[in-house]
């Protein structure tokens, strides 16, 4: 039984990092930054950050994906659209739905 478990584990970390690529860009900031972080309230954008989370972390503080909790400082709207729509790095295109990723760029974009 716990050669299966691990198995499962071990296959889930697989896909996990299959999604999102194995680190973060170079010229993108990752974990750290300092300052205090204040998720931007948008009930849908924040909906659809969760399919985010398995590489961006559960409050943007980056896991194997960058530290999104200042990208609208370094970033506007537009560029985070089309990172979001195009990929970038190891970030594959095509996770949000184009119709949904002017929703979830806006929301990022104030995160400054």
């Amino acid at each position: 039984m716990k050669k299966y478990f691990m198995a499962f584990v071990l296959g889930s970390s697989l896909l996990t990092l299959a999604a999102c690529g194995g680190g973060a860009d170079e010229d993108q900031e990752t974990t750290g930054g300092g300052g205090e972080f204040t998720m931007v309230e948008n009930e849908e954008a924040q909906q659809l950050y969760q399919s985010c989370i398995g590489c961006h972390g559960n409050n943007m503080e980056g896991a194997s994906g960058p530290n999104l909790q200042k990208v609208g400082s370094k970033y506007d709207q537009g560029e985070i659209e089309d990172i979001i729509n195009n990929g970038k790095g190891s970030m594959p295109s095509g996770l949000v739905p184009e119709e949904d990723a002017t929703v979830l760029a806006d929301w990022l974009a104030q995160h400054k």
